[in-house]
C-alpha cells in the first residue's frame, strides 16, 4: 500500500471536479432554457439552430411586409370604391340631363353638380396615399386639384407596386398600373363640357353657345360607362393582389411556426430530463465528497498505525 500518495483520494477529487463541471453546465441549461448555450456545447447543432433562427427572422419580416401590403391595398380599394360611387352618381345625373323633361336651367345645374363631382374624383386621386406613397396616380401634382381650371390636367399613371412577401428578392407580388382620375379615366372631354355648361347664366337657352345639351349628356354617359369599366378593372386587380398577399402571409406563418419548432428541438432544453440529470449529478457529487473524506481518513489511520 502506497502511503505518501493517496491515489484513491486523488481519483475521487478528479471525479468530483468533473462532476462539479457537469453540475455547472446543467445549471446553465436549466437557467437559460437552452441546451446549446455556446459552440462547445454542440457546434453543428448551434450552426443549424442559428441558420433556422435567421430564416425565421427573414420570414417574419416578409409577414410584416405582407400585413402592410394588405393595409395599403385596402386603402386603395376603399378610395376607388368612393370614386366608383362618384361615377355612378354622375351617370345618374347625365341620364337626368338626357331627357326633355329637364330644362336648360336644369342641365346647367346638373353641369355644376357633375363638375364638382369630377373635382372630388381628382381630389381622391391626389390624396390617396400610404406612408407618403400615392396609390391612384404617380404623384401629387403641383396644381390645385379643387380648381376647375385644373380639372383636366394630365396626371401620370402610378406604376406597378411591388411587395416582397418572402425570404428572397424574387418573392415579389405586384399590382398593375393605376391612373384613377379625370384624365386617367378619359373623362376630360366630359369635364370640359360640364365646366363650360356650369358657367351659363340663368337666362341661357338651348341655342346659347356653351350650354350643356342632351347630346353632350349622351356622349358623357358613354365616357362614364368606359370609366366605370376601367375603374372596376383597377379594383379587380387590387382585390386579387390582396388575396394573393393574404395567402402568401398565411403560408409564411405556417413556415415560421414549423421552423421555430425545428429550432426548439435542437436548441431548447428538456426541463424534465435536465432536472433529473441535475439531481443525479448532485447525488454523485455528494457521494464523491464522502469518498474523498473516506480516502483521507483511511490514509490517516494507516499513518497512525505506523507511528
Amino acid at each position: 500500500m502506497r502511503i505518501n500518495t493517496n491515489i484513491s483520494s486523488l481519483t475521487a477529487q478528479e471525479a468530483a471536479t468533473n462532476t462539479n463541471r457537469s453540475i455547472a453546465g446543467s445549471l446553465e441549461k436549466l437557467s437559460t432554457g437552452l441546451k446549446i448555450n455556446k459552440a462547445s456545447d454542440d457546434a453543428s447543432g448551434l450552426a443549424i439552430a442559428d441558420k433556422l433562427r435567421t430564416q425565421v427572422t427573414s420570414i417574419n419580416q416578409g409577414i410584416s411586409n405582407g400585413n402592410s401590403a394588405v393595409a395599403l391595398l385596402q386603402i386603395t380599394d376603399k378610395s376607388m370604391a368612393e370614386q366608383s360611387k362618384i361615377l355612378d352618381t354622375i351617370k345618374s345625373k347625365l341620364i337626368q340631363a338626357n331627357t326633355d323633361t329637364t330644362s336648360t336651367a336644369g342641365r346647367t345645374a346638373i353641369a355644376k353638380d357633375v363638375t364638382k363631382l369630377l373635382q372630388q374624383l381628382n381630389n381622391i386621386g391626389e390624396q390617396t396615399n400610404y406612408n407618403g406613397t400615392t396609390l391612384l396616380q404617380k404623384a401629387r401634382t403641383t396644381l390645385n386639384a379643387s380648381n376647375e381650371a385644373n380639372l383636366t390636367a394630365p396626371r401620370t399613371a402610378k406604376g406597378a407596386l411591388s411587395f416582397q412577401i418572402g425570404e428572397g428578392t424574387q418573392d415579389l407580388i405586384k399590382t398593375k398600373t393605376i391612373n384613377s382620375n379625370v384624365a386617367g379615366l378619359k373623362l376630360s372631354a366630359l369635364a370640359l363640357k360640364v365646366r363650360s355648361g356650369a358657367k351659363m347664366s340663368a337666362g341661357a337657352t338651348a341655342g346659347t353657345t356653351g350650354v350643356f345639351t342632351r347630346t353632350m349628356a349622351q356622349s358623357g354617359q358613354k365616357a362614364i360607362d368606359k370609366a366605370i369599366t376601367t375603374l372596376n378593372g383597377y379594383r379587380g386587380d387590387i382585390g386579387s393582389t390582396q388575396n394573393q398577399v393574404e395567402s402568401a402571409v398565411r403560408n409564411l406563418m405556417t413556415q415560421a411556426t414549423n421552423i421555430k419548432n425545428a429550432e426548439s428541438v435542437i436548441r431548447d432544453v428538456d426541463y424534465a430530463e435536465e432536472s433529473a440529470n441535475f439531481n443525479k449529478l448532485n447525488i454523485i457529487s455528494q457521494a464523491g465528497s464522502y469518498a474523498i473524506s473516506q480516502s483521507n481518513a483511511t490514509q490517516q489511520n494507516v499513518l497512525r498505525l505506523l507511528q
